[in-house]
């Protein structure tokens, strides 16, 4: 199993969602968050008084796959995420060795 991690554009979110669930994708966590990369922020005016922006507003999304289902999974992520310019985000995968469905008992990947 993997567990895989994507930061991206807010607005793209509906799209990813979307994606994900033409692929199989049963269930996701979201999760808003602030950060920046090579972006670095930027500057806005407010009020008349310019102030710098370091920290972005984005969206985490976290999802536990099958080993088989992950690279569908990641290029769905891509795919519907990507608008071509600076800051669309990032992709984490990493191994994910147990997963427990609390309310049945199942474990592994019947779990997902």
């Amino acid at each position: 199993m993997k567990w895989v991690v994507a930061i991206i554009k807010p607005f793209k979110l509906d799209e990813v969602r979307v994606a994900l669930g033409e692929v199989g994708v049963q269930g996701i966590t979201v999760t808003e968050v602030k950060g920046f990369g090579r972006q670095k922020g930027h500057t806005e005016l407010y009020r008349g008084a310019e102030y710098v922006v370091d920290f972005l507003p984005k969206v985490k999304i976290e999802l536990a796959v099958d080993d088989d289902q992950a690279e569908r999974v990641i290029e769905a992520i891509i795919e519907a995420a990507r608008t071509g310019k600076i800051g669309d985000g990032k992709i984490f995968v990493s191994e994910l060795a147990q997963a427990v469905r609390i309310r049945t008992g199942e474990s592994g990947s019947r779990a997902l």
